[in-house]
């Protein structure tokens, strides 16, 4: 996988994160994990107090196990999720 990309995420100015995905065939390896706790820790260097997400249902229980909080169930198969630690 040397040069290859295999996940992605982003954090906006508000603390919102998204984009986040992981190659199938690398997912399971805390790749996942490693990209959001380094958002994470980006937006506590911002001075961000909470961070936000939505999420679909697949993706919910990864979101819960990494410290994230049900806030709302919206439509379409969407979750609204914040943490309270940067």
């Amino acid at each position: 996988a040397e040069g290859r990309v295999i996940a992605t995420g982003r954090l906006l100015p508000d603390g919102h994160i998204g984009r986040m995905a992981v190659l199938r065939e690398a997912r399971g390896a805390g790749v996942g994990g490693a990209v959001l706790q380094a958002l994470i820790a980006e937006a506590a260097r911002r001075g961000l107090n909470e961070v936000a997400l939505n999420a679909q249902t697949h993706a919910l229980d990864f979101y819960l196990r990494h410290g994230f909080v049900l806030q709302a169930e919206g439509e379409w198969d969407l979750y609204y999720l914040r943490s309270a630690r940067p």
